[in-house]
């Protein structure tokens, strides 16, 4: 898995982007947590669940049905959002959705349950250019700086080069010049 802190950049960057009038303060915030929940799973390993089986590790809380439900949960609190139910729905169901798409990039660990409840199976993308990620204490070592420095790469960068496309469509005063 990338680290937490990437999978949170992910929606603060490109809603940082959109400007507040789009992506208000409380909904950049949501989608910053939407983004990090699926996470939350290693929390069943302290209960005895094993990686691998469906409420494991990058399981149930890594697929589509959950970030759709994220993003119906935000819907029903629009207003505290202070948004629209449509764009509290899209945004944080999008940046919950971001977690485990950036998971299948990962080289390592077994796959995302992107379809539960429909299939256990997991999923990787057959291009996988981001390490994964040490769980635990062993992220403070070697091995977890070089995973950030891969994520700076492969997410950070195209996340980065993205928010200043949508700063720059959305400048005030743009004007297309005809050469």
């Amino acid at each position: 898995m990338p680290t937490i802190i990437t999978h949170a950049a992910v929606p603060l960057l490109l809603g940082a982007a959109a400007g507040k009038r789009a992506i208000s303060p409380r909904l950049l915030a949501a989608g910053a947590i939407a983004a990090m929940l699926p996470d939350a799973d290693v929390l069943a390993f302290k209960f005895g669940v094993a990686y691998a089986d469906t409420f494991g590790h990058r399981g149930a809380t890594h697929s589509i049905g959950m970030a759709l439900a994220l993003g119906a949960i935000a819907a029903l609190a629009h207003r505290p959002l202070r948004t629209t139910a449509w764009r509290a729905f899209l945004f944080v169901g999008l940046a919950a959705l971001s977690h485990p798409l950036l998971d299948a990039l990962t080289d390592g660990g077994l796959g995302v349950g992107l379809a539960w409840p429909f299939s256990s199976e997991r999923f990787f993308f057959p291009w996988r250019p981001i390490a994964v990620s040490p769980i635990g204490a062993r992220f403070f070592s070697a091995r977890g700086l070089a995973v950030l420095g891969c994520e700076l790469i492969w997410v950070w960068l195209p996340c980065a080069l993205a928010a200043l496309a949508v700063w720059l469509a959305r400048r005030p005063g743009r004007t297309a010049r005809m050469p």
